[in-house]
């Protein structure tokens, strides 16, 4: 394993509840030694589906570049639920990916996915599957969270062996609960600890 290796956790967020939940899944990823979270994000889209902001955002993490999917060890990819799918920033980042697929960069790479949604039955699930639609034509190893994973059982907001999910509520201010956070963290684990075996 290089010294350099790192698990990809990529995400877009608006309100913060995933951003939020991006950095619970790097504490998780952090955890396993000798691997590091590098967190990045997307750039918001306009109408035009044209990007919009600068090459640099005014805070928190950088924007993610095709070097940053290259050369990862895993990737976790996080966002909100937009009608039951991922948010069109970070489709529209995907959808640049060809010659990562092109040339076999991502495959055998273990991958999970996570989001937030402001319904507690808003498209969770959903959200999770479409997300790592893009993940299997890469040729990745698809993650999810077993139930061995204790709060599966006992969540009553966000949780599912698809992927970690949180329910921030309608206007978006119901924080990330003990439960949901455990997930967030288990889930960065496992891609951690998967990603070691597979070296």
């Amino acid at each position: 394993m290089p010294d350099s290796a790192y698990i990809l956790v990529l995400y877009y967020s608006r309100q913060g509840s995933t951003e939020a939940m991006a950095r619970m899944v790097a504490r998780g990823v952090s955890s396993v030694a000798g691997f590091e979270a590098r967190l990045r994000t997307v750039a918001p889209v306009s109408a035009d589906t044209e990007q919009i902001a600068d090459n640099v955002p005014e805070d928190g993490p950088p924007y993610c570049s095709m070097d940053d999917l290259r050369n990862c060890s895993g990737l976790v990819v996080g966002s909100p639920t937009r009608f039951g799918n991922m948010a069109a920033p970070l489709k529209y980042f995907i959808d640049q990916s060809s010659d990562l697929w092109l040339s076999g960069s991502m495959i055998d790479k273990p991958a999970a996915v996570f989001t937030s949604t402001a319904s507690l039955h808003g498209g969770q699930e959903s959200t999770l599957l479409s997300m790592q639609l893009p993940l299997l034509h890469h040729g990745m190893l698809i993650m999810g969270l077993p139930y061995s994973e204790a709060g599966l059982m006992t969540t009553s907001s966000g949780g599912t062996p698809y992927g970690a999910t949180h329910w921030s509520g309608a206007d978006g201010s119901r924080a990330i609960d003990d439960t949901e956070l455990q997930l967030c963290r288990a889930l960065g684990r496992r891609v951690a600890l998967t990603a070691e075996r597979l070296a």
